[in-house]
């Protein structure tokens, strides 16, 4: 049967909300999220960035290493039929402008200093990119770059909208993935692949 991320999101939420659905080691001792929890963070960023102008069909890059909050945030941007584009961490500033540009990427998402200042570098090649979230502060408390917000703040304003709008999530939820619209891809284990569009094959 056809279905999302996001919808089985909801599902695991429903049938097993105590059950743990991530695990990540901090100070040496692993924490765990569950799926209650995770899915109302992802609600949270959805509604957030849907505040904020991300919209269905549009595409979203994610940088930084594995961890929960980032995942949160792609399955935030699938929720609203956005396409989340997780880029190479180790890769080097200039090899994320070509797919930025090339997927139009208004909003990105950021790890931590170290990738916003890879983003906020390449920012001038990328007049379109809008909106940088950060996960992890420390080091940026001095910035006053424009449209450089915290992930907290994001979550914040999406859960106050979540409130005055307790169906908007499930109903975007619902609407399903947008029509295929493959541009560019980049994985955290490999560097990017891009799609390029191809003309007819003409047989004979």
């Amino acid at each position: 049967m056809e279905t999302t991320f996001p919808r089985l999101l909801l599902q695991h939420a429903s049938r097993r909300p105590d059950a743990a659905a991530m695990r990540e080691k901090e100070y040496g001792i692993w924490q765990s999220l569950s799926w209650a929890h995770l899915a109302r963070t992802v609600e949270h960023l959805a509604c957030g960035l849907h505040q904020a102008g991300l919209t269905r069909g549009e595409h979203m890059v994610v940088i930084g290493t594995n961890r929960p909050r980032l995942y949160a945030a792609m399955l935030a941007a699938q929720s609203l039929g956005a396409i989340p584009i997780p880029l190479y961490q180790d890769a080097a500033a200039a090899e994320c402008v070509f797919p930025i540009n090339n997927a139009e990427v208004r909003f990105a998402l950021a790890e931590d200093q170290e990738q916003v200042d890879k983003l906020l570098e390449i920012r001038p090649q990328c007049p379109q990119l809008g909106a940088i979230y950060f996960d992890d502060p420390r080091g940026l408390r001095k910035y006053i770059e424009p449209g450089l917000v915290s992930l907290d703040e994001l979550l914040a304003a999406g859960e106050v909208f979540a409130g005055q709008h307790p169906q908007f999530y499930r109903g975007e939820v619902e609407q399903g993935a947008p029509p295929a619209r493959p541009r560019a891809w980049c994985t955290r284990t490999a560097h990017c692949s891009i799609a390029r569009r191809r003309a007819p094959s003409s047989t004979t």
